[in-house]
């Protein structure tokens, strides 16, 4: 296989950007087909392209023989069917997260890519493919053992229906993953504190959060996450080891989005998909990642409803 033809399920923001993407800055990739539940949307998507065929039902697009390889950037309570289906069909899937809403039916999806005897989910945790995290990743020996973490996640505002618990489960996941990554060890527990909450936000909604992981082997995350800052799009990161620290700064001036300041992020993620699934291996975080998110992030939930006490994550081996 030489070019990978490849459909995007869901054009909302970042759908639409993937497609983009795809068509104009990832090498062996063939944008062919889009699928959104708003089909005006998908067709205005498929028409800034040439080529790309507008299928109806994000299923059908799945087993069509004309495309090798899906691009999933639909809501997470459509992932668990999806992605199954990818595996039916044999086709390598990059899955936007979360991988699902909850860790039962992640776990699902584990045992379907098991079943099957290789690895064909790619999850999109975008921030093991940025430059300034990768640098920190690979530079963390020189510090010494990693003992703590520190994390900020701000947004400008976020709409309406953006609640508490989705604050959790759509933005924290980031850090979760992140934490995962950079100890190289799973999170024992989450506590997710509320405290004051910003003028800012929509009635009901407790924004900022705080939330605090202990690691499994006793190292501890704290991660700040406020979603409607009003101050501009702001990650930073901190590890702190046992011979200094080292820094994930935030641009400045603070970029708009996410889309901004994550886009080499998305560009690199996306060619080493398109990439290893050109040459028949694996790359990227996968299903157990995505699982091991989600089970976390249902805990950082249940500390959330809970009054911020700590909650213990269960992943089975």
């Amino acid at each position: 296989m030489s070019v990978l033809r490849v459909g995007v399920v869901g054009v909302g923001v970042m759908g639409a950007d993937h497609a983009a993407r795809l068509a104009h800055r990832v090498a062996g990739a063939a944008l062919v087909a889009v699928s959104d539940p708003d089909m005006g949307r998908a067709a205005a998507v498929a028409s800034a392209f040439a080529g790309v065929r507008v299928v109806a039902s994000p299923l059908a697009l799945i087993a069509d023989s004309g495309v090798d390889a899906v691009l999933l950037a639909s809501p997470g309570s459509a992932h668990e069917e999806q992605v199954l289906a990818c595996l039916s069909f044999g086709k390598p899937v990059l899955c936007e997260k979360p991988l699902t809403l909850s860790a039962a039916s992640s776990l699902r999806l584990v045992a379907a890519e098991r079943a099957l005897g290789r690895r064909l989910v790619q999850v999109g945790f975008m921030r093991r493919f940025d430059p300034s995290y990768t640098r920190l990743q690979s530079s963390l020996s020189s510090i010494g053992r990693l003992l703590v973490l520190h994390n900020v996640h701000r947004n400008v505002s976020a709409p309406a229906s953006f609640r508490s618990e989705m604050i959790v489960r759509d933005s924290l996941v980031h850090e979760v993953d992140v934490a995962r990554w950079l100890f190289a060890d799973e999170i024992a527990s989450v506590s997710v504190l509320a405290g004051l909450s910003s003028r800012s936000a929509p009635s009901g909604v407790r924004d900022p959060l705080v939330a605090v992981f202990r690691m499994a082997g006793g190292g501890i995350v704290t991660t700040e996450v406020f979603i409607n800052s009003q101050t501009g799009y702001e990650v930073r990161c901190e590890a702190v080891g046992e011979r200094g620290s080292l820094f994930v700064d935030a641009p400045r001036p603070l970029p708009a989005d996410f889309l901004s300041r994550f886009a080499s992020a998305y560009d690199l993620e996306v060619q080493a998909w398109v990439s290893s699934c050109v040459e028949g291996r694996a790359a990227g975080p996968g299903v157990w990642d995505g699982y091991a998110a989600t089970t976390a992030s249902e805990a950082g939930v249940r500390s959330l409803q809970n009054g911020g006490e700590p909650v213990a994550v269960e992943t089975p081996s």
